[in-house]
This record gives C-alpha cells, structure tokens and sequence, in this order.
C-alpha cells in the first residue's frame, strides 16, 4: 500500500484574543510547513471575547454567539490561507482547530476547560473535516489538559545532541523540555505578552494594545519593591505538573500594578516585563537540568526588549527564535494543532502525562466530519504514521 503524507491545517488564537493563525502542513517524518497566515481578530469579536474571558452576567447568550461567528472568523481565515497557495479545498484532509480559550480551572473541584469557536461551523463553510476540543480527553484522565504543544515540540524540534528548551511566550508563556536522552516535559510558567499588553491598553486608554519593540518598558526603570510583591504569586511556586491563563494572571494582577504608588507609565511597564522575564527564568528550576540551547517562539518575539532581557539571564545557553529552524516563530502553535490533528485521525496518542500529569497519554480531540470524511475513512490508513 503506498504511503500518503497528508496536508493539514492548523488554527491557533491565543490568550491575547488578538489574530488567527492559519498554518498548512504536510505532514512528512517532519512536519513541512506549506503556507503560513496571521489574519487580525475582527474588530466586533477582539474585545467581547476578551470580556467573556472574565467572569461576568449573561455569559451563556454571549458564548452561544461568539462560538458561532467566531466559527465563521476560523473558517474565513482558513478557505482565505487555502486560495492564497493555490490549492483546493479539497485537496485538505482535516482542520486542527484549537478555538479560543474562555475558562481553563485544572484545579477547580470538578476541573474542566473550555474553548470556543464553532467546529461545525468550520466544517460546515469549508466542508473539511475538523478535530477540536483537544484538552477535555487528558483532563478527563486526570490530567491538567495543558500544554498541548510539548508533543509537537519533540517532533519538530528535538536534538539528539544537545538538551533544549521550546519557550513559547505568547499571552501566557510556557516552556518545553527536550531532552537529547528522548524525555519530554513542559508547563505554565506564568504570565507571556497577556500583562504587558493589557498594561498598555490601561495607559494608553486604549488605543495601543502592546508595547511596540518593548520601547517604553526599556526607558523605564524596574521598581524593585512592586517586582518582589508579584513574584509572590503562588503559581509560581507551585511544581509541574502546572497550566494557567487570566483566571491568576489577569485583572487583579493588572491593579496591583497600576495602583503601585508614585511610578512613571515607564517605569510600570519596565516593572512588568520584567515580572514576565522571572517568571520565565525562575521556572528553569523545574527542569531536568539547564538547557544548552533555547529556542523562542509565539508572539513575544517581536518585543525585543524582553528578547534582550532573556537573552542576558538564559546565559550561557544559546537563545535564538525557531525561525532557525525553518518554522516561523509566530507560526509553531498552529502547526502544533495541525499534528495533534493529524494523530486524531490515526487514533494515536497526542498528549503527554508526563507533561499534564494525566493517568496515560490519551487520544485528545472530537472530530466534527465535514463533505470529505467518506474519503477520508479510505485515505487515513494509506497515511504515513
């Protein structure tokens, strides 16, 4: 039987609420990134998911509507990556689609997570067959349903010559251990760009949402006192297995700084880059042993002050971004669902115990089947595995 190496889409968007991305993967020993999109999140969807993100009133008429023209947004953005290479709609196997994160409570009495972003939806408008909802199956294992990435990571990235660490730095960074022996372990660090974005937003009353090239952080000083306070979390003291989002790293964080007495707009924001940098640095307590390279990805990248920050404290290991590699740093995530896609669909595992601290590796991900799943039940066991 002759081998078939699929092609796949992968949807991420993430904490921030701010853009979908759309990756196209063959899916070869390697994954082979095709094409790569970052499409903005629609202006009437950015800040009510945001909202949604938060607990409040009528929450379940708000989700029901943002699950549905999110949906729309999702399958938008993937039919627009598809013509833009040329290709056929049909000429895809399967969509990964993570959706947006609304609740994440590893650590409620009944823990659950919670994505939104219609996956019959996105079958339904593009007719490929989907695979969402991919942390319910290890949660139901015990597990904390995050990080997912970790399993892609190995994939795409491990050494056989030298340990390295994955960073993932977007609204919540997250790290990933690769060890060159074969060993896999990751977790939550703390908070990514989500802090240091939503500062902006506070002082500049909305209208930027990041700090570009960490410029004002850069011109400000680090206020020691108020640095010491937020370290004091107790995520951050907490062992692996550990997955957080802005139910610890959100508002009330927010007003502790904004509240701190007699500091410049400058000086907050250079306070919070650095929180965001000791979160990150202060977690290689947590791995095997200290990587001998670091490999950045997510939207982080582009504040180069916070680069230039973890750079000089991940010393002397190398640090550079995974585009070295051949994978766009902004681009890793939604490849990573693409593959955690494609093992769905094989019935393989895709989640890693020894990163979330299920009971087993389990199969995540509910397939919504879409106009090509006839053909997809004869193509799947041609499929390379």
């Amino acid at each position: 039987m002759k081998l078939k190496q699929p092609l796949l889409i992968g949807i991420m968007s993430g904490t921030s609420c701010d853009g979908i991305d759309v990756a196209i993967v063959r899916m070869n020993e390697r994954p082979e990134l095709v094409h790569f999109a970052e499409h903005a999140m629609p202006a009437e969807l950015h800040e009510p998911l945001l909202r949604l993100a938060e607990p409040g009133i009528n929450e379940i008429d708000t989700m029901g509507e943002l699950n549905v023209l999110l949906g729309q947004a999702f399958a938008e953005a993937t039919l627009s990556a598809i013509s833009a290479t040329g290709l056929q709609d049909s000429d895809i196997a399967a969509i990964g689609c993570h959706g947006q994160t609304i609740r994440h409570r590893p650590r409620a009495r009944h823990p659950f997570t919670l994505q939104t972003g219609s996956a019959a939806i996105v079958a339904e408008k593009t007719g490929i067959t989907t695979v969402s909802d991919f942390r319910s199956r290890d949660m139901a294992a015990g597990g904390q349903g995050a990080p997912l990435v970790p399993f892609a990571h190995r994939r795409l990235f491990a050494s056989q010559t030298q340990n390295t660490a994955i960073l993932n730095i977007g609204g919540i960074a997250n790290i990933t251990w690769l060890g060159k022996n074969g060993e896999t372990s990751g977790f939550d660090c703390g908070p990514g760009n989500m802090l240091m974005d939503a500062l902006m937003l506070e002082l500049s009353d909305g209208r930027n949402g990041y700090d570009a090239d960490g410029e004002l952080a850069a011109s400000g000083q680090i206020c020691e006192a108020l640095l010491e306070t937020l370290m004091q979390h107790p995520f951050l003291q907490r062992s692996p297995p550990k997955s957080t989002g802005r139910e610890e790293f959100g508002s009330d964080i927010l007003m502790k700084i904004t509240a701190w007495p007699q500091l410049s707009d400058a000086d907050r924001m250079a306070t919070t880059a650095a929180f965001t940098v000791r979160c990150i640095t202060d977690s290689v307590q947590f791995l095997a042993s200290k990587p001998q390279r670091w490999l950045i990805c997510g939207g982080g990248v582009r504040n180069r002050h916070l680069l230039s920050l973890l750079t000089a404290r991940l010393a002397p290991a190398s640090v550079a971004t995974t585009d070295e590699t051949g994978i766009p740093a902004q681009a890793v995530e939604a490849v990573s669902f693409a593959i955690l896609a494609n093992q769905t669909l094989l019935g393989q595992n895709n989640t890693l115990s020894s990163v979330t601290g299920a009971k087993r590796d389990v199969c995540g991900g509910t397939i919504t089947p879409g106009n090509n799943w006839p053909q997809l039940l004869q193509q799947i066991p041609t499929w390379s595995r």
